[in-house]
């Protein structure tokens, strides 16, 4: 326990679904009687649905029953899908919230990184700020002085930093706060997924330091991110989480291997309708059906140099003129490879109730290995259906000869697709 940093033990937090208290008696007594006598209740705000207490009002466990030990000095990875509990895990560690039941210690001051602007007050300027952050971590005014220069070059703000932040733009603010949360002196530094706010450079930037964090000063870092890629290069262990309950927790590799197969059901690439869309408006009056890759060896195998060709079944429920049609390629670590769209070659398609067509692609040389196909289709620049990760696929070793495979994450590593029905 001397080295333990944080401990959880049997760590719960639940949410009550349903309507909450307008926040005084009188009020909650004002909305029952509206409610009693069939009025809209006059506390809801403009455009907002007049929902009721169902009498099926239920818990929703965010977490249940987390049990981890971390040591200090350890870059800790949290991964899962949406709703997962990792941002809900942050905070009951960064006491922004308080568990359900069970408990958590941690040794050490905290400095969290949960959302643009955690911690800011708008209204203060950047260098007002960074001192009452400090503040909040306990640190006297003289060591906060001695970072400052440091943290504002590090952010990149130096001309900004005499300017309220309520005029700072999204990017700006996160990079202020992560440098803040980066060089203040805390035992434990959290940041969830803020980071994708910033750019590719910054982002790089702000992952070198956590890993100085930790490997150099000794100092406990979490990291929450989808990218998978970041997870492997910065953190040695990884902890999964499913619908709030931990199933794993060792070895980076083999907990990113078991969350990317956790996500690879058969029933997913042969049923779209089994995919969540991100939006509940997708898929309701064109919506795809179907994604199969035609290959001269193995189904959705190809071989590095063959010939890529896929071929899209797509459903409507009335007729559309000037469809626009777009494919992304990822490769298991989350990475965009390419996503041509029909329009950048001045190519549309009609659909009245059945459309089925053929994307090729007479180069593909990328790298072995599994990559994932995300499908959307534009309507006068309105998405009406997009499934994600929808098909994917294998790149067996090259049997060309005296070809070097593509290794890097972007660039023109595929030839101009042929779209054709």
């Amino acid at each position: 326990m001397f080295n333990t940093a944080i401990k959880a033990e049997n760590l719960s937090k639940a949410y009550q679904l349903g309507e909450i208290g307008t926040g005084t008696l009188s009020r909650d007594l004002e909305r029952w009687y509206a409610r009693i006598r069939g009025k809209e209740n006059p506390f809801s705000l403009i455009g907002q649905t007049n929902y009721t207490i169902s009498a099926s009002s239920e818990r929703i466990w965010s977490l249940k029953d987390v049990n981890f030990e971390i040591e200090q000095g350890e870059a800790i990875g949290i991964i899962g899908s949406n709703g997962a509990g990792k941002s809900t895990l942050l905070k009951v560690l960064s006491r922004v919230t308080s568990p359900t039941s069970g408990c958590i210690t941690g040794k050490g001051r905290i400095a969290s990184l949960l959302e643009v602007g955690t911690g800011f007050h708008p209204e203060l300027t950047g260098r007002e700020n960074v001192y009452l952050n400090g503040a909040i971590l306990g640190m006297r005014k003289k060591e906060i002085a001695s970072k400052f220069d440091e943290i504002v070059n590090f952010a990149g703000v130096e001309r900004y930093v005499d300017t309220p932040v309520k005029r700072y733009s999204s990017g700006m603010y996160v990079r202020l706060a992560f440098a803040v949360a980066a060089h203040l002196e805390s035992e434990i530094l959290i940041v969830d997924e803020v980071l994708a706010v910033g750019d590719a450079e910054f982002q790089q930037k702000c992952l070198g330091k956590m890993g100085e964090v930790s490997k150099g000063e000794g100092r406990t870092v979490l990291f929450v991110s989808h990218n998978m890629a970041a997870i492997k290069n910065l953190c040695t262990k990884s902890m999964l989480l499913v619908n709030g309950i931990l199933t794993n927790f060792t070895d980076t590799e083999t907990v990113v291997q078991d969350y990317m197969s956790n996500n690879d059901s058969p029933s997913h690439y042969t049923n779209f309708s089994l995919i969540k869309r991100v939006n509940k408006e997708y898929g309701i009056e064109l919506w795809f059906k179907s994604c199969t890759l035609n290959s001269t060896t193995i189904q959705q195998q190809v071989c590095f140099g063959e010939k890529l060709s896929f071929n899209i079944s797509i459903g409507s429920s009335q007729k559309f003129l000037g469809l626009n049609i777009g494919l992304r390629i990822e490769d298991d670590m989350g990475n965009a490879i390419t996503g041509p769209r029909s329009m950048d070659q001045n190519v549309s398609f009609e659909i009245e109730k059945e459309l089925s067509l053929t994307i090729d692609f007479d180069k593909f040389m990328l790298t072995p290995g599994t990559y994932y196909v995300t499908l959307t289709c534009l309507y006068k620049g309105i998405c009406l259906d997009q499934v994600e990760k929808c098909s994917k696929f294998i790149v067996r070793q090259e049997p060309v000869q005296h070809t070097k495979p593509y290794s890097g994450a972007w660039g023109k590593v595929i030839s101009e697709p042929k779209w054709k029905l």
